[in-house]
C-alpha cells in the first residue's frame, strides 16, 4: 500500500470515528435534553418538593424534639367546615370559601390534579372526629372533639404549619446549592444572506450542556461542553462538529473562605427549621390551652343561662307569692313592687347570659374554624364533671354545710389564716421546681438560647469580610472547530491560572456592619435574660393564682352552701311572717351569684391548671390536637 493510499485510509477512519463519536454523544446526552427540557409536569414538581420538606420536617423533628409525628399542610375537602357548610345550607359569597377544591377554574391552570387530589384518604391524615352528620339539629361536640376540629379546620392552626413548610423548603433549596447543578441550552438560527452571489442560506445550531458544583470548602467548579447538534445528528462528511468543552475552578484564599464561612446559609438554615418546629409546637400547645379556655367559657356562658333562668323562675314564685300574702294582708304594696322589680332585673339578665353565651359560642367556632352561623352545642357533661371533679378533690362540701362558726365573744382575739397549702391541687407544687421545668422543656427558650449562638456566628462571618480577596482559579478549554476530523486534541489544550487580588483598603460597609453585628449580640443576650425572667414571672404569677383561684373556689363552695341555706330559711320565715320580702330577695340574689361564683372559679382553676402546663412546656399536644397532661410523679 502506497504513502496515499494510507493518508487516505486514515482519512476515512478517522470519519468513521468522528461520526460514531457523533451518535454516541446523541445518544449520551439527548434523553438528558429531552428530560430538561420540561417533561416534568407541574404536577411532579409539587409532589416532588412535597415529598422532599416532609422528609426534612420529619428529620428536624427527630433532631429538635427525639420523635417524629405526621405532618403535611394539605387541606383536605371533606373537613368538617365544608361538611357542615353544605349539611345545613349555610351562607357564602363565594365558591373558595368552601375550600380551594371548589374554586371555579381559571384558563391556564398548571396543576389540575392539585384540585381534585385534595381528598382525606392521602397520607392517612386523621379526619375529624364527627364522621357522620346528624340530618336535623345542632352537632354536640366535646371537648376533645374540639381539640380535633381545632387541629383540622383552624386557619390560624394550618398557617403555623406552613411556616414549618416553608422553612424546609429553603433547606432544601441552600442544600441543593452543594450539590451537582446541570444545566442545559440549545438553539438554532437560520441566516439568509443577499449580500453575496449567489445568496447564501446557513443554519448555525448548538448545545451547550453544564456541569457546575460548589464546595463546602468555598472551592467551586464549573465544566461545559458545546456542540452543534445538526452536524451531530447528520453524516457531517468531513466537516467539524464544532466541540468545544471548557472547565473552570476557583478557590477563594483569604475572604470568603473557611467552611464555616461558606456553609453559613445552609447552617442558618438547618436550624430555621428546628426553630420553626419549636415555633410550630409552643403554639399548637398554646393554641389547644385556648380552644380548652375558650370551650370551658362557652360551658360557663350555658351555666349562666341555668343559673338566671332558675334565678327568674324562683322570684316568678315570689312575686306571685308576695301578691298573695299582700291579698291577705301580710304585706304592704311596696313589697310586692320590690318583688316585681327584682322580676324585671332578673328576666333583664337571663336574656344577657343567653346573649353573652351566643357571642362566646361564636368566637369559639371562629377558633376552631368553622363557620359562624354553623348550628353546633357543646356538652355540658364536661362542665359537670369538672364541678365534680374540682370540688371534690379541693373541696370538702360535707364539712363546709355542717361547719358553723364558734361562738366567741366580739372582743375576742382575731387570727387570720393565711392562704397556703391545705388541700393543694396536683399542679401546685413549688416555684423552684415548677421554673425549673420550664427551664428544661420551653421550646420557646431554647430557640432564645440558639439564638445567642446564631448572632456569635453572625460577628465572625461579618469579621471575615475585612481580609482581603485572594482568589485562585483554574480553566481548561479543548477547541475542535479547527480541526477538519473535529477530534477533541486534549494535548493542543489551553491552560489559565489566573490569580485575583482586592486588598482591604475600602472597608467602611464592612465595619458599620461588624458594630453592628456586635450590638445585635447583645441584644440578643439581653432577650434571652428578659425570656427567663418573663417565665420565672409568668410561672410564679400562675402558682399564686392557682392556690388564689382554690381559696376563692373553697370559699365560693361553702357560700353556695349558706345561699342554699338562707334562701330556704327566709322563704319559710316569710311564710311565718318573720321575715320581709326584701330578706328573700337578697338571699335569692346571694345564691345566684353564689352559683355563678362557684363555676367562674372552677373554670379559672382548671383552666390555671392547664395554662401552668404550657408556661412549664410540659403539656404535650399530638398532631390530631390531643393533649397529655403532666403529672408531678412523671418528673420525680
Amino acid at each position: 500500500m502506497s504513502k496515499g493510499d494510507i493518508q487516505r485510509e486514515g482519512v476515512v477512519i478517522r470519519r468513521k470515528g468522528a461520526r460514531v463519536l457523533r451518535w454516541v454523544l446523541a445518544v449520551v446526552f439527548l434523553p438528558s435534553i429531552l428530560s430538561w427540557s420540561g417533561c416534568k409536569s407541574p404536577t411532579d414538581y409539587r409532589r416532588e418538593a412535597d415529598a422532599t420538606a416532609y422528609n426534612i420536617v420529619k428529620e428536624k423533628q427527630l433532631e429538635a424534639l427525639g420523635k417524629t409525628e405526621g405532618f403535611t399542610i394539605v387541606r383536605y375537602s371533606d373537613l368538617l367546615r365544608y361538611r357542615l357548610m353544605e349539611a345545613q345550607g349555610l351562607q357564602y359569597s363565594h365558591e373558595a370559601s368552601l375550600g380551594s377544591h371548589r374554586a371555579p377554574p381559571v384558563e391556564h391552570w398548571p396543576d389540575p390534579n392539585y384540585l381534585v387530589g385534595v381528598s382525606s384518604k392521602d397520607d392517612g391524615a386523621q379526619l375529624d372526629p364527627l364522621e357522620v352528620l346528624e340530618d336535623e339539629g345542632p352537632i354536640k361536640i366535646s371537648l376533645n372533639d374540639a381539640l380535633m376540629i381545632g387541629a383540622q379546620n383552624s386557619f390560624s392552626y394550618q398557617t403555623l404549619k406552613e411556616a414549618v413548610f416553608a422553612a424546609a423548603i429553603d433547606l432544601d433549596y441552600q442544600r441543593h446549592f452543594f450539590e451537582r447543578q446541570y444545566s442545559q441550552e440549545a438553539g438554532s438560527t437560520f441566516t439568509n444572506d443577499n449580500s453575496t452571489t449567489p445568496a447564501t442560506n446557513r443554519v448555525d445550531s448548538y448545545s451547550d450542556i453544564g456541569l457546575t458544583r460548589n464546595f463546602a470548602s468555598g472551592a467551586s467548579f464549573a465544566a461545559s461542553l458545546a456542540l452543534d447538534i445538526v452536524n451531530l445528528l447528520s453524516s457531517g462528511g468531513a466537516s467539524s462538529m464544532g466541540l468545544t468543552m471548557d472547565a473552570s475552578v476557583s478557590v477563594p484564599l483569604l475572604r470568603g473562605s473557611g467552611r464555616h464561612i461558606v456553609t453559613e446559609p445552609l447552617t442558618q438554615a438547618e436550624r430555621d427549621v428546628v426553630y420553626a418546629i419549636y415555633d410550630f409546637e409552643e403554639n399548637r400547645r398554646g393554641y389547644a390551652v385556648d380552644i380548652a379556655g375558650e370551650y370551658m367559657g362557652v360551658l360557663s356562658a350555658m351555666n349562666r343561662i341555668e343559673n338566671a333562668e332558675e334565678n327568674y323562675r324562683r322570684l316568678v314564685i315570689s312575686v306571685r307569692r308576695s301578691r298573695r300574702l299582700a291579698d291577705s294582708g301580710s304585706l304592704t304594696e311596696i313589697e310586692v313592687d320590690q318583688a316585681v322589680q327584682e322580676q324585671l332585673s332578673a328576666r333583664e339578665g337571663w336574656i344577657a347570659a343567653m346573649e353573652s353565651y351566643q357571642n362566646a359560642l361564636d368566637n369559639l367556632k371562629i377558633t376552631l374554624g368553622l363557620p359562624v352561623d354553623a348550628d353546633i352545642e357543646l356538652d355540658q357533661s364536661e362542665l359537670d364533671r369538672m364541678v365534680g371533679v374540682s370540688t371534690s378533690v379541693l373541696v370538702d362540701l360535707d364539712s363546709s354545710a355542717n361547719q358553723t362558726e364558734p361562738n366567741l365573744p366580739a372582743d375576742a382575739p382575731i387570727t387570720f389564716e393565711k392562704p397556703g397549702w391545705q388541700k393543694p391541687g396536683p399542679l401546685e407544687i413549688d416555684t423552684e421546681s415548677a421554673v425549673k421545668l420550664a427551664f428544661g422543656n420551653r421550646l420557646d427558650l431554647r430557640k432564645s438560647q440558639a439564638a445567642v449562638y446564631d448572632a456569635q456566628r453572625e460577628v465572625i462571618i461579618l469579621a471575615d469580610q475585612f481580609r482581603g480577596e485572594l482568589t485562585l482559579g483554574a480553566g481548561y478549554n479543548v477547541d475542535s472547530s479547527s480541526y477538519e476530523d473535529a477530534r477533541l486534541r486534549f494535548d493542543q489544550a489551553a491552560w489559565r491560572l489566573p490569580l485575583t487580588l482586592n486588598l482591604p483598603f475600602e472597608r467602611t460597609r464592612e465595619r458599620n456592619n461588624y458594630r453592628m453585628s456586635l450590638v445585635r449580640f447583645e441584644s440578643t443576650c439581653r432577650s434571652l435574660a428578659l425570656l427567663e425572667d418573663t417565665i420565672k414571672r409568668d410561672v410564679r404569677r400562675t402558682l399564686r393564682n392557682m392556690l388564689a383561684t382554690r381559696e376563692n373556689l373553697q370559699i365560693q363552695a361553702k357560700g353556695m352552701v349558706v345561699a342554699k341555706k338562707r334562701v330556704e330559711s327566709t322563704d319559710l320565715f316569710l311564710l311565718a311572717g318573720r321575715a320581709q320580702i326584701r330578706d328573700v330577695l337578697e338571699a335569692q340574689r346571694s345564691l345566684l351569684g353564689a352559683q355563678n361564683s362557684l363555676t367562674s372559679a372552677v373554670v379559672s382553676y382548671r383552666i390555671a391548671e392547664l395554662t401552668l402546663q404550657d408556661q412549664m412546656g410540659v403539656l404535650e399536644v399530638d398532631e390530631r390536637g390531643l393533649w397529655r397532661e403532666f403529672s408531678p410523679e412523671d418528673s420525680k
